[in-house]
C-alpha cells in the first residue's frame, strides 16, 4: 500500500490550483489523489513523489493516494483565505485645511484588518475601521492634492484624491460701512476664495454672496448693529476679519432758516443726528449748491434755485434722512421784540428772561448789547426764553434771524 510521509506546502489558497508535492512510498500507477473527497489531477514523478494540483476547497482536509494496492494514510492540508487588495471608491469630504484635522469617510472594499491609511506619504493622524466597506480617518497636515490609500495584509489600494485648501485671507472690503437695515453690496478682496461656503458679518451670514474669482467676492450685508468683522469660510478654514460698520440713518430736526428766495443762495444750518460722512444734501430733487459737514449734528448748506416748498434731505452711507420743509419765494420779516420780562437783573448774569414779539422763527442770535445770551431757546415765532450773560448798565436786547436784527428793548444790570 502507498504511504504519505509529507506534503509541501501544507496549506494553500481556497481558490486552489496551486501545486502540492506529495512525498512517500509505493506511488505506482494507476493511482488517484484526493484532497478530502475531491479527486484532482497529478503527475507521478517517481515511486516516492507525486506533484498534485490542489482543487478549490475550504478548511482542513486529508490528502490521500489510492493505487491498486489500496489507499494511503491521510496527511492534513489546510485551505486559507488570501486577503485581497483593498479598493477605495470614495472619500467625503474630498478637501480640507492644510493644518489637517478633517474627519473623512472612506468607502470601498477589503478594509478589514487595515494596517495603514495614508494621505500621500503621510500617515493619517488616526483612523478607525467601521466595516469591511467603511472607515473614518483624520487627515494630517499637508499641501496640494494627494492620494489617499488604505493598506491591509492584501496590499495597498489605489489612491483617491484629497486636496489641501489654504486658509483664505481677506485684505479689504468696500464700502466699509452701510445702514443697519442691511442690503449694502460689499466687495471683498483677498486670496483663497475659491469654493467659499460662507461669508459672515459678525455672527450673521451675508444675505447672499457670489464668488467672482479666487481673489474677489461680492456679498450683500445683512441687518446689523455697530462694527463687526467680515470673514470668509472655505474648506481651508475661516479667514481673518475686516471691520464693517453699521450706521444709523441720518435724522433731521431743524432748518435755520427754513425759507429763502427762489434764486437760491441761502445758507441753511441743518441740525440733526448721524450727519457725519454726508455725501449729499438736497432741496427737493436738486442738490445743494454746496454743503459743509460741521459735526455729526450739524451741516451748513447753500440752497439752489427753486420754487414752492420742498423737503431738505441729507444722504450718508446709511441712506437718506427724513425731509424738513424749505419754502422758496418767501422773504422773512425782520424780527420785532415787543417786551422783555423781567427787564433787569444782577450784573453777574444768569437771569432767565422771556422775550415776546414776532418773527422769532429761525433766530440765530439773542444779544444783550454786544454780548450774546448765555443760552436761548425759540418756543415759537412770538416767544423766546434767554439766559442773560454778565454785564453792566442798561443795554439793548436784540434778536437776529436771516432777515436781520430787531430793534433792541432795554435791559438793566443791577
Amino acid at each position: 500500500m502507498p504511504t504519505i510521509t509529507s506534503l509541501s506546502p501544507t496549506s494553500g489558497p481556497a481558490s486552489g490550483f496551486n501545486g502540492v508535492v506529495i512525498t512517500g512510498t509505493d506511488f505506482t500507477g494507476p493511482a488517484t489523489v484526493r484532497f478530502g473527497t475531491t479527486a484532482t489531477t497529478f503527475t507521478i514523478d517517481s515511486s516516492t513523489q507525486i506533484t498534485a494540483i490542489a482543487p478549490p476547497g475550504s478548511g482542513t482536509v486529508q490528502v490521500t493516494v489510492t493505487t491498486a494496492a489500496g489507499t494511503s494514510n491521510g496527511v492534513p492540508y489546510s485551505y486559507v483565505s488570501v486577503p485581497t487588495v483593498p479598493t477605495v471608491a470614495s472619500i467625503i469630504p474630498g478637501s480640507g485645511p492644510v493644518t489637517g484635522g478633517t474627519l473623512v469617510t472612506l468607502t470601498g472594499t477589503g478594509f478589514t484588518g487595515a494596517t495603514a491609511v495614508s494621505f500621500g506619504a503621510t500617515a493619517a493622524t488616526s483612523y478607525f475601521v467601521l466595516s469591511d466597506n467603511l472607515l473614518v480617518a483624520l487627515s494630517p497636515a499637508g499641501t496640494g492634492t494627494v492620494a489617499v490609500t488604505v493598506t491591509t495584509a492584501g496590499g495597498t489600494s489605489a489612491g483617491v484624491p484629497f486636496t489641501y485648501v489654504p486658509v483664505p485671507t481677506l485684505t479689504s472690503i468696500s464700502p466699509t460701512s452701510g445702514p443697519v437695515t442691511g442690503g449694502t453690496t460689499v466687495t471683498l478682496t483677498g486670496t483663497g476664495f475659491t469654493g467659499a461656503t460662507a461669508v459672515f458679518f459678525g455672527i450673521l451670514p451675508a444675505t447672499s454672496f457670489t464668488v467672482n474669482s479666487d481673489t474677489q467676492i461680492t456679498a450683500v450685508a445683512p441687518i446689523g448693529l455697530g462694527t463687526v468683522p467680515v470673514t470668509v469660510t472655505t474648506a481651508g478654514g475661516t479667514s481673518n476679519g475686516v471691520l464693517y460698520t453699521y450706521v444709523l440713518l441720518p435724522i433731521l430736526l431743524l432748518l435755520i432758516p427754513n425759507s429763502g428766495p427762489s434764486a437760491g443762495g441761502t445758507t441753511v444750518t441743518v441740525t440733526g443726528v448721524g450727519l457725519s460722512g454726508a455725501t449729499g444734501v438736497s432741496f427737493g430733487a436738486t442738490p445743494a449748491t454746496s454743503f459743509t459737514v460741521v459735526s455729526d449734528t450739524q451741516i451748513t448748506a447753500v440752497s439752489p434755485a427753486g420754487v414752492g416748498t420742498v423737503p431738505v434731505t441729507v444722504t450718508t452711507a446709511a441712506g437718506t434722512s427724513n425731509g424738513l420743509p424749505f419754502t422758496y419765494g418767501s422773504v422773512p420779516a425782520i424780527p420785532v421784540v415787543a417786551s422783555i420780562s423781567p427787564n433787569s437783573g444782577p450784573s453777574v448774569g444768569g437771569t432767565l428772561v422771556i422775550l415776546t414779539g414776532t418773527g422769532f422763527t429761525g433766530a440765530t442770535a439773542v444779544s444783550f448789547g454786544a454780548t450774546p445770551a448765555a443760552f436761548y431757546f425759540v418756543f415759537s415765532d412770538t416767544l423766546i426764553i434767554a439766559l442773560t450773560p454778565a454785564g453792566a448798565g442798561t443795554v439793548p436786547v436784540t434778536v437776529t434771524t436771516a432777515a436781520g436784527t430787531s430793534i433792541g428793548v432795554s435791559y438793566t444790570y443791577i
